[in-house]
């Protein structure tokens, strides 16, 4: 009964609403359409949303950099050289300069002083630019002291004049450099023995020499290419005794790509050499006998810089080949070329050890540059350093104070030692043999002798920045010689030292060294030439002070002045040559652009 009546309202509720539609009207053709339609209509009103209407974001975006943006690790090697050195640098620290007013900087100058001793004192340097990436320019300085070194006999002035030309060039895949340098210097043999020689004999005395040096260079210098740098130079040195030394060096560098083994490996530094030296010597000192030298050597010295688990490595090794045409020996030789560094405290402390050989050419020229006073009768050869083994540790303090302390040994075959000559004269004549004598043959010369030599080494040196304007550093290092057949090492200190400073603000500057050099030994004769030895002489210890300084006017003008042997001490660099005393010299610089 309740089941049909609930069908019943169901079919009633559904008739209702279709009886409620209205069927469509159909319009005649000619009846008038209503133009009134129905429009919808849009009310915008102003939403002012509120804190709880925004939806949170659950989750944090996720962006993806293309390879290009990736940070790549930095990979860097360091090697530094643990030899005595006066500057020393300070790697891995971050310090804040004062830099200062910015000076400017110009392209040339001139300087002109003059001092006691009747010292004149000139140097200059120009260059210039072009419109086609190129460069020239020239150098020149004379320096001399004209009067005696005080209780000499013989002339004991000096002077040295030199001069550079060059022309660079920088052309789109390489850059090229040619430069002529020139050198002349004289010196005198004035170290004879005092109250020893008659004033007869003195007065006949040619003590002069003079150097001349010539020498033509040439560079290359590619920018991506295997091979790195390439120089050659010729050089041409010769005196006022017919003697004469020719020498051509032609170095290149090698940069070979190992990548093509693994992508993880460094290119392969290649450094190749071939020298050519060829000399004579009017006469030896015992006879008159030309004295003549020529050698060849080639050299090839690859090197592998790497990294390994924060150790930084100098994987070589040098190899050598050379002939000595005038006493038919040949050498082929092969030496280790081996640098290891590590960081024990980072940014602070720094370990480094390696060992490494070489192989030396000893010159003439190269003689004369340590000691000016040698006889041109010298027996030239070659040095072979075996090996040289070190350990060392560098660092900074407070970013202030930086040291680096080493320890060497060192074994050499055929070093070169400076060692006086024997008179030849007996002090009234200047005859020997009925041949007259040259002026250097009355024990006021040296000679260079050879031996096999290991020396221990250990080596200091500190630098400490008191303020942003001065600077302080010193070194030290003692040399232990064990000597093979010379009793001792001549001519060579056992122990030298130095302190700088240095001083700098917008108008004053001024640089101080106190050179220490300690005592030496050198040989005694029993009697003129020819005789053996039979005794050994000490050459005195010496402090030598110096002062640097000058005032800037401007950025064009400058005054200094130099200060040399402060301390007015009469010691001896070699035997029998004293020094100079005090010095002074004072001038004026001026800086300009064309």
């Amino acid at each position: 009964m309740k089941r049909s009546f609930l069908i019943f309202l169901m079919l009633f509720g559904f008739l209702s609403v279709v009886a409620q539609v209205k069927p469509k009207e159909k319009v005649a053709p000619t009846a008038t359409r209503d133009t009134v339609k129905t429009e919808i209509v849009e009310v915008i009103t102003t939403y002012n949303p509120k804190i709880a209407d925004a939806n949170k974001i659950k989750k944090n975006p996720i962006i993806q950099f293309i390879n290009q943006s990736k940070k790549k690790k930095l990979g860097y090697t360091i090697f530094s050289a643990p030899v005595a050195s006066t500057f020393i640098p300070k790697s891995g620290v971050v310090k804040g300069i004062d830099v200062g007013v910015k000076e400017r900087v110009y392209d040339n100058y001139i300087a002109a002083g003059f001092g006691n001793y009747t010292s004149p004192y000139a140097e200059a340097f120009i260059h210039q630019y072009t419109r086609f990436q190129s460069e020239f320019g020239v150098s020149a300085k004379y320096i001399a002291s004209l009067d005696n070194i005080e209780n000499t006999v013989l002339d004991s002035d000096f002077s040295s004049f030199t001069t550079s030309l060059f022309y660079k060039k920088e052309e789109r895949y390489f850059d090229w450099k040619v430069v002529l340098n020139t050198e002349r210097d004289n010196y005198n043999w004035y170290g004879l023995k005092p109250a020893t020689f008659s004033d007869l004999t003195i007065g006949n005395i040619q003590e002069n020499q003079t150097y001349n040096h010539f020498n033509i260079a040439g560079e290359l210098d590619f920018l991506d290419a295997y091979v790195d740098k390439s120089n050659l130079s010729l050089s041409y040195f010769t005196d006022a005794l017919n003697s004469s030394e020719f020498l051509i060096n032609f170095d290149t560098d090698l940069d070979v790509p190992l990548n093509f083994i693994s992508r993880n490996l460094n290119s392969l530094q290649v450094k190749t050499s071939l020298e050519l030296l060829t000399g004579k010597f009017e006469s030896d000192y015992a006879t008159q006998n030309e004295l003549n030298y020529t050698m060849f050597t080639a050299k090839v010295n690859p090197e592998y810089n790497t990294t390994f688990k924060g150790f930084s490595l100098k994987l070589g090794a040098k190899l050598f080949a050379s002939f000595d045409a005038e006493n038919s020996v040949n050498h082929f030789l092969a030496y280790p070329d081996i640098k290891i560094q590590k960081a024990i405290i980072e940014e602070h402390l720094t370990m480094y050890a390696g060992v490494f050989g070489d192989f030396h050419t000893n010159t003439y020229k190269g003689f004369t540059e340590e000691n000016p006073f040698i006889s041109p009768t010298q027996f030239i050869t070659q040095t072979a350093e075996r090996y040289n083994a070190f350990l060392g540790f560098n660092g900074v303090f407070n970013n202030d104070f930086s040291f680096n302390i080493s320890a060497s040994m060192r074994d050499e075959q055929d070093k070169a030692l400076f060692v006086v000559n024997n008179s030849k004269s007996n002090g009234i004549s200047n005859f020997a043999s009925g041949t007259e004598l040259k002026g250097y043959e009355y024990g006021n010369s040296f000679s260079v002798v050879y031996d096999d030599v290991k020396t221990t080494s250990i080596f200091a040196e500190l630098a400490y920045d008191v303020t942003k304007r001065v600077t302080l550093s010193t070194y030290i290092q003692f040399d232990n010689f064990k000597m093979t057949t010379q009793s001792e090492a001549w001519n060579l200190p056992t122990i030298q030292t130095a302190l700088l400073g240095a001083y700098k603000s917008n108008k004053w500057f001024a640089t101080t060294t106190i050179f220490y050099i300690g005592e030496r030994k050198d040989v005694l004769y029993a009697s003129t030439y020819p005789s053996s030895t039979n005794g050994i002489q000490d050459v005195n210890s010496f402090v030598d002070v110096n002062l640097n300084g000058g005032y800037h006017f401007n950025d064009k003008f400058s005054a200094f002045l130099r200060l040399n042997n402060i301390l007015n001490t009469n010691y001896q660099r070699f035997a029998n040559f004293n020094v100079q005393g005090f010095q002074a010299l004072g001038g004026i610089t001026y800086k300009f652009d064309f």
